[in-house]
């Protein structure tokens, strides 16, 4: 190396210095030392104590809560996620379509999505209240007797679902982007062809904007895995268990029960699962995800 190459690596590594320290302080280390705590009983306020393979044993073949929290997840996975996903490509395609004042209806429909995950959780609360809920009053004006919803163990998942479709804007923006960006020669060939709406949506704007559900989907999936927000701030878990997800199991057993060795081996559970489930979804894309390279 030239003397002047040498002085712009000493300045390179001088500017990138912060953000590796960061990395290696607050990322690096933490994840090395959750996969040493998985392997001892912790709580924190005491040294680790070597167990082996004792907390994954436990997980496995004594926690009924853990299998518990983990159907309950699998069950937001297999219906709250598809519902997630296609509410906000509908509302992308509603307003993808050119009307008056459609700016305004897009920022209306993506507000709620950067508004506070623990604020909104409590005005959910408050409207799905089986007593005095905005939900059950209106329903009752129609003589329809309103259910338990989250106080009720067979309608909490279904309500939390519901709450999550009020998030969906932001899916729904990058659905927006991807329609935009689909050739307008495209429709206008296969309107000359015969082809009506669903042929169109079919055969051109779900496969144009593909890479984009794959990437939806995937950011779904490893979200769904870490869902917890909600649920504590909402139910807690309850009622029976019954919104008792995996990423609140975990939390509960890291600093609420200090438990911090067993909780770092369910992390390093979900880590295994998300892992194994996305690598589904990436061996699957070849099939139905279509990149497109030519220009417009």
């Amino acid at each position: 190396m030239t003397r002047l190459e040498k002085g712009e690596l000493r300045w390179g590594l001088f500017f990138i210095l912060p953000w590796l320290l960061g990395l290696v302080i607050f990322t690096a280390y933490p994840i090395i030392m959750s996969f040493y705590y998985s392997f001892t009983d912790y709580s924190i306020v005491q040294e680790p104590f070597w167990v082996g393979l004792e907390n994954y044993r436990t997980l496995i073949k004594a926690d009924d809560l853990f299998w518990k929290s983990l159907k309950n997840t699998f069950y937001m996975l297999g219906f709250g996620l598809p519902i997630n996903l296609l509410a906000g490509l509908g509302l992308a395609l509603l307003l993808n379509m050119k009307v008056k004042a459609m700016a305004i209806h897009r920022t209306i429909f993506y507000l709620p999505s950067i508004l506070p995950e623990v604020a909104t959780a409590i005005l959910w609360v408050w409207l799905f209240n089986p007593q005095y809920g905005l939900v059950n009053a209106i329903l009752n004006w129609f003589g329809i007797k309103g259910p338990g919803w989250l106080a009720d163990p067979a309608w909490a998942k279904p309500t939390l679902i519901l709450m999550g479709l009020w998030g969906v804007g932001g899916g729904m923006i990058i659905y927006l982007a991807s329609l935009q960006d689909v050739p307008q020669e495209l429709y206008e060939a296969a309107e000359i062809d015969g082809a009506n709406g669903w042929q169109k949506l079919i055969n051109i704007t779900l496969p144009m904007i593909s890479p984009v559900i794959f990437f939806n989907l995937i950011m779904g999936l490893i979200g769904t895995f870490q869902f917890s927000v909600q649920t504590f701030v909402a139910t807690g878990g309850g009622p029976a268990y019954s919104t008792m997800f995996y990423g609140l199991y975990l939390y509960y057993n890291a600093f609420q029960w200090w438990k911090m060795g067993y909780a770092s081996a369910m992390a390093w559970i979900l880590f295994l699962i998300t892992l194994m489930m996305t690598i589904i979804v990436f061996k699957s894309s070849a099939r139905w995800v279509y990149y497109h390279t030519g220009g417009r």
